[in-house]
């Protein structure tokens, strides 16, 4: 067993992506050059564990390499675990088969976790807590009422992964 949480920051066009990785599991990823950031975000059983920086994480930072390149499914065949009620993990599960090029409204991604259109806060709320962002593509989440909605990392990042995937 790996007694560390394996850290590597990546460059993307749209600023530094960092990846926190369990036994070889993506537990986090997000928008910034500091894997603090993401690492004290990470339920207690992991955040017990050591942060290492690493050279390369292999699989997922391939991944995120070829996702930039032009392989907008790459970030879908790396492994991952975020905590969260069954509920949440519908909703997770829901927003990653968002295909890359697409989007959906909150309304949409519930129910297509088999919740009601009228979950969609709840949808709205999962994309929030969601701790592995682009690989759990909440960025392909859209208001129905138009404009981009939030994002943890800013707009700017949302609309540049959208226009990368062509959803835009």
């Amino acid at each position: 067993m790996n007694a560390t949480i394996d850290a590597q920051v990546l460059p993307t066009p749209t600023g530094p992506l960092s990846l926190l990785v369990h036994e070889g599991v993506l537990v986090a990823a997000g928008f910034t050059a500091d894997p603090a950031e993401m690492y004290v975000r990470l339920p207690g059983k992991l955040t017990a564990l050591p942060l290492q920086p690493v050279d390369d994480l292999g699989k997922p930072a391939r991944a995120v390499r070829d996702y930039l390149d032009g392989d907008l499914f790459a970030l879908d065949t790396v492994e991952l675990d975020q905590p969260g009620t069954p509920t949440r993990q519908r909703l997770l599960a829901a927003l990653r088969a968002v295909p890359a090029g697409t989007t959906v409204s909150y309304a949409e991604l519930a129910e297509r976790a088999g919740l009601p259109r009228t979950a969609a806060r709840a949808a709205g709320s999962a994309c929030a807590q969601n701790l592995i962002a682009p690989f759990v593509p909440c960025h392909r989440v859209l208001p129905s009422t138009g404009g981009f909605g939030g994002y943890y990392y800013g707009t700017p990042v949302k609309e540049w992964l959208l226009k990368h995937e062509h959803a835009l």
